[in-house]
């Protein structure tokens, strides 16, 4: 903004501000569904609050021409979003002054520079120009000395790899946009041994004296902090602005009416304004100043992130705060319109496995790894140790025991590992312990390769399904040891899902006539075809029966059961009848976090539109595809943040705003062999890389 009015920037200084000034921000993505716009304004610490008011203004304005269609929001130097971060690759550049003091934006080979620049991040970098001091040092972090014909990076002692490659990537980027690639750039890892540069260095600085200082660590949001979610419903009544708290976590969809506007509280890590279609003009203008004097009235830090979202233009951020977020009638694929509410059926698409090596997005998408033609070992937990199982028998599963499942499969001519851990509801805390020190020993075995996935009773993921071949059977109790300490029940019901043998199982539910649904087959001492069911359902139900029990066993359609089948389900009661619907969860988007456990808090960095590069060797990586939950652990990450993952994924789920299911399935994956339901969430992936 200069002199009140918005001047673009050359594109050359795109993601360098200057702390006296403020800026607006525009940026367009394709997306599956058009395009999604976000509208950013940025405040730098020494700018006026008539530019910051400005600035407020223009955005509205924007969103007004772009009708509506805009996310917007609010920004605060050093406190930026992680959407605003995701823009500016190699690093953010704050420089002193302003347009008022007679900066410009640095033209291209401008060499009489002398300044020291701050590098701080690691996943999202920032330089802040600070004083041409040794004092202004510490052990931890990257710093550049700018001498325009040469940059010189100094590295502190306590970085990490991944702190100086940014802090390089940064160097670069300085030499390439504003020298025109005609600087010269050296590197002190160790001070030791880069005398010259040492030299030229007390030449700017002076000579060193005392110790350097320890690095601050950044004040984040702990993810318990960020799980703290409130709704307000704001409006004004006699001139006065009446805040009202309408719920807490876990915020449901029909909570926000659409004449209405709401502020929604993030733990004081974010504020965001939703804007109702309905809600006055006057009311969706006011969304930021609203937003400003809750912020001020809660006694949050000004720096606090707003963001002002627009009913029916929601970001992907906002809409995983709720419990579940539907688009209302939209049509998927060939014209068929989902209503919200009704029970899920997810829809069994057959697909083609011969092409999810050629297409890994596939096999991330249908949670493949394989085509599930590789080889089955399974073992019991018996005694706190592992029990080979008769491969006769593989493929059922008894609530009261825990699973190990190893799946080999070729891939490029060498085999790679799929390790199951399977916990049964009735198993005790002693044998889940023990499956998963279990799985430890066996993963060594096979050179620590296997992706291990937690699996919990109920929640069996698909490519599980798959190696079974149709034949996968769920007990509620028991187990299949051979002394067993309980009777079986005389009477068994099973619900069996499934069109083939790459989706079908079958799960034993409660003995009653409640338990039935129309929409599945069931297995009695009868076969009970629902109203609802394929015949592709009915074929596998038939396989599944023979595994359950050799008897001959009559089949009997919805509606005309004799006496006897409703007497052994101990009589007649009322049960789900009605057609199932898809529930249709809206796009969602698999998010990367960067996971630290270090300082005794949970605390995870997203990485918004991320890509492989952003796997650091050093980093435990969450990867959140909804479904499933992926762990990359990297080569040179620490015992402790490996150890944790497990525990910081657990974590993750249960504090999620959105409430959810705690028995997602977490896998873990190592760098260097992973998955392509893993590999398939990246863009251009590439194999070769590490």
């Amino acid at each position: 903004l200069q002199n009140m009015k918005m001047v673009p920037v050359p594109e050359k200084a795109y993601g360098t501000f200057f702390e006296g000034d403020c800026y607006i921000i525009l940026h367009t993505k394709r997306t599956s569904r058009g395009s999604a716009v976000d509208l950013h304004y940025w405040i730098g610490k020494d700018s006026s609050q008539d530019e910051q008011g400005a600035a407020a203004l223009y955005v509205t304005q924007l969103d007004n021409e772009l009708r509506g269609n805009a996310v917007q929001h609010r920004e605060v130097q050093g406190h930026e979003s992680e959407t605003f971060q995701s823009y500016f690759r190699n690093g953010i550049i704050y420089k002193k002054g302003g347009v008022a003091s007679g900066f410009k934006h640095v033209e291209t080979n401008m060499y009489n520079i002398k300044r020291l620049l701050h590098v701080k991040g690691k996943k999202h970098v920032s330089a802040t120009e600070v004083a041409l001091s040794w004092d202004s040092f510490n052990k931890g972090d990257v710093f550049l000395l700018d001498l325009g014909k040469v940059l010189i990076q100094w590295n502190g002692p306590n970085c990490s790899i991944a702190e100086k490659s940014r802090g390089l990537a940064l160097a670069r980027s300085i030499r390439d946009s504003e020298r025109g690639g005609r600087a010269q750039i050296g590197i002190i890892d160790n001070e030791k041994d880069s005398p010259d540069l040492m030299q030229i260095m007390k030449m700017v600085l002076g000579e060193r004296r005392g110790e350097l200082r320890d690095a601050i660590p950044d004040a984040k949001a702990d993810e318990l902090q960020k799980a703290n979610v409130r709704l307000y419903h704001v409006y004004e009544k006699d001139n006065d602005l009446v805040v009202q708290e309408v719920a807490t976590r876990p915020l449901t969809q029909d909570l926000l009416q659409h004449e209405d506007c709401y502020i929604l509280d993030q733990g004081g890590f974010k504020i965001y304004v939703w804007r109702g279609k309905a809600s006055s003009p006057e009311e969706k203008k006011a969304a930021f100043t609203r937003a400003v004097g809750f912020i001020q009235a809660k006694g949050y830090p000004s720096s606090t992130n707003i963001e002002v979202i627009n009913d029916g233009a929601e970001s992907a951020m906002f809409k995983q705060l709720f419990q579940r977020w539907t688009e209302k009638d939209e049509t998927q694929g060939l014209g068929k319109v989902y209503t919200t509410g009704k029970i899920a059926k997810v829809e069994q698409v057959k697909f083609d496995t011969t092409q999810l090596h050629a297409r890994p997005e596939l096999a991330a998408e249908q949670r493949m790894v394989d085509d599930a033609s590789g080889e089955i070992e399974v073992w019991r937990i018996e005694d706190l140790q592992m029990q080979p199982v008769n491969p006769k028998t593989y493929g059922q599963f008894y609530g009261g025991d825990c699973y190990l499942v190893l799946y080999t499969y070729l891939r490029s001519g060498r085999p790679h590992y799929v390790l199951y851990m399977w916990q049964g509801r009735h198993a005790s805390v002693d044998e889940i312990t023990a499956c998963a020190l279990n799985a430890i020993q066996l993963d060594k075995k096979h050179g620590d390769e296997a992706v291990q996935v937690r699996v919990t009773m109920g929640k069996e993921p698909t490519h599980f399904l798959a190696i079974f071949k149709g034949k996968l059977v769920i007990y509620e109790g028991g187990t299949s040891r051979a002394q067993k300490s309980t009777p079986e029940p005389a009477i068994r019901l099973f619900q069996v899902r499934g069109t083939d043998e790459m989706n079908t199982k079958a799960t034993e539910v409660p003995a009653r006539a409640s338990s039935l649904n129309s929409n599945d087959v069931f297995l009695l001492c009868y076969l009970w075809w629902g109203k609802g069911c394929s015949g592709d359902e009915r074929e596998m139900a038939k396989m599944v029966a023979d595994i359950v029990s050799k008897r001959d066993k009559h089949t009997i359609l919805e509606g005309q059961e004799p006496a006897e089948f409703w007497e052994a389900l101990g009589g007649k009661a009322p049960y789900a009848s009605e057609k199932r619907f898809q529930e249709q969860i809206t796009h969602y988007q698999p998010r990367l976090f960067e996971c630290s456990n270090q300082t005794g808090r949970f605390i995870m960095t997203e990485v918004v539109g991320f890509c492989q590069e952003d796997l650091d060797e050093d980093d435990v990586m969450l990867l959140d595809t909804w479904e499933e939950i992926f762990l990359w652990v990297g080569k040179a990450s620490n015992t402790h943040e490996r150890n944790e993952a497990i525990a910081s994924a657990k974590e993750y789920l249960k504090t999620h705003p959105a409430g959810r299911n705690l028995a997602t399935p977490i896998i873990l994956v190592k760098q260097g062999y992973e998955p392509l339901n893993f590999t398939g969430w990246f863009n251009a992936w590439d194999p070769y890389k590490w």
